[in-house]
C-alpha cells in the first residue's frame, strides 16, 4: 500500500503541474498586462512582448510546462512576479507559519472531536446527543469566512478578547513568542471549529457501530464497567476507520486555511496563494500547488502507515 502511494505520487504531481500550466494557458488573464499594470494601456506592443519573452510566456504552454519541470527538479521554482523575489524564498518564509496554525488547528480539531464524539455516542438519543449532533451539523453548514468574520467582531471588536489578526501587534518591533501565540488562538479557532464538525460525526457513527460489535458485547455480557467497555473496546475499533479521515481532511484544511489566514491576515503560504490568484502570478501559484499537493500525499501516506500500524492485518508493502 505505502509502496503504491510513493511509486504514484511523481504521476500526480507530473499531471498536477501540467493542470496548472494548462490552465494558465485557457486562462483569459494576461499576466504580462497584469504585472505592467495601468501602464499597459500606454506601452508599445513591442516592449510588452519584450516583457513576455522575459517572463517566458511567449512559448506554447507545453514548452513553458517542460521548462519550468527541468529546473524544478533542481530546486528552481522560478520567481514570483508579484513579490519580486524566488518563489522558494517565498515559501520558506511563509511556511513555517501556515504549519504551526494548522498543525495547532488540527491538533485541537482531533482532540475535541474524539472528547465530542464519545459524548454523544455514550447517551445516543439523549439530550448531549442531540446537543451535539445538531451543533455538528450547523457548524457543517456555517462557511469557514462566516465564522473567521464572526469571530473577529465578537472576540477582537465586540468584547476586545483577542487581536483580530496579524502575526505581532502593530506596535511591536520584534517578534515574540507570546504575541504569535496570542495572536494565533482566533485563527487556530475558527479552522479548529470549521473542522469539528467532520470529526465529531465520524467518531459517533464508529463508535455507535462499535458498540453493536461481538466482541463488545461480550464485554459487557462479562460484567464489565460501561466505560471500560465504551473506552477499551469500543473505542479502540472506531478509532481504526477514523485514521484514515485524518489523512483525507487535509485537502480541507488548506481550504480552510486559505480562508482563515486571509482574514486574519497571517503571514502564511495560504494567504500568498490568494495574493498569487489575484496578480496572476503563475509562477507563484505553480510552486504553492506542488507545495499542496505534496501536503495531500503525505497526509494521505501517513494515513495509511497509521492504518497499517494499528491493524497488523492490512499489508504495508502491498
Amino acid at each position: 500500500m505505502v509502496a503504491r502511494r510513493l511509486a504514484f505520487a511523481p504521476v500526480v504531481l507530473l499531471a498536477v503541474t501540467f493542470s496548472v500550466f494548462a490552465l494558465g494557458a485557457a486562462s483569459p488573464f494576461d499576466p504580462v498586462r497584469q504585472y505592467a499594470g495601468d501602464a499597459a494601456f500606454n506601452a508599445s506592443k513591442e516592449n510588452l512582448d519584450q516583457i513576455r519573452a522575459n517572463f517566458d510566456v511567449d512559448r506554447p504552454f507545453v514548452a513553458q510546462w517542460w521548462s519550468w519541470l527541468t529546473h524544478a527538479v533542481t530546486g528552481d521554482l522560478g520567481a514570483s512576479r508579484s513579490m519580486r523575489m524566488p518563489v522558494g524564498d517565498v515559501i520558506g518564509e511563509r511556511l513555517g507559519w501556515t504549519v504551526l496554525l494548522v498543525s495547532v488547528a488540527f491538533v485541537v480539531t482531533v482532540m475535541l472531536g474524539v472528547l465530542l464524539g464519545v459524548l454523544a455516542a455514550r447517551r445516543a438519543g439523549g439530550v448531549l446527543d442531540r446537543c451535539v449532533t445538531g451543533a455538528m451539523y450547523t457548524l457543517e453548514a456555517a462557511p469557514v469566512f462566516w465564522l473567521a468574520l464572526g469571530a473577529v467582531w465578537l472576540c477582537a471588536l465586540r468584547f476586545r478578547w483577542l487581536p483580530a489578526g496579524g502575526l505581532t501587534d502593530t506596535s511591536a518591533s520584534v517578534v515574540t513568542a507570546g504575541q504569535v501565540g496570542t495572536h494565533l488562538v482566533l485563527p487556530a479557532a475558527v479552522l479548529a471549529i470549521s473542522q469539528l464538525p467532520w470529526f465529531v460525526l465520524f467518531v459517533r457513527q464508529s463508535l455507535l457501530a462499535a458498540l453493536a460489535e461481538d466482541h463488545v458485547i461480550g464485554a459487557r455480557g462479562r460484567g464489565l464497567r460501561e466505560r471500560t467497555v465504551l473506552l477499551g473496546h469500543a473505542l479502540r475499533s472506531a478509532l481504526l476507520p477514523f485514521l484514515t479521515l485524518l489523512g483525507s481532511r487535509v485537502p480541507e484544511l488548506i481550504t480552510g486555511a486559505l480562508l482563515v489566514e486571509t482574514v486574519f491576515s497571517w503571514p502564511g503560504v495560504a494567504a500568498a496563494t490568494v495574493q498569487a490568484a489575484m496578480a496572476v502570478d503563475f509562477p507563484l501559484m505553480t510552486g504553492l500547488t506542488v507545495l499542496a499537493t505534496v501536503a495531500v500525499l503525505l497526509g494521505n501516506l501517513a494515513a495509511d502507515v497509521l492504518y497499517g500500524l494499528a491493524d497488523p492485518r492490512v499489508a504495508l508493502d502491498g
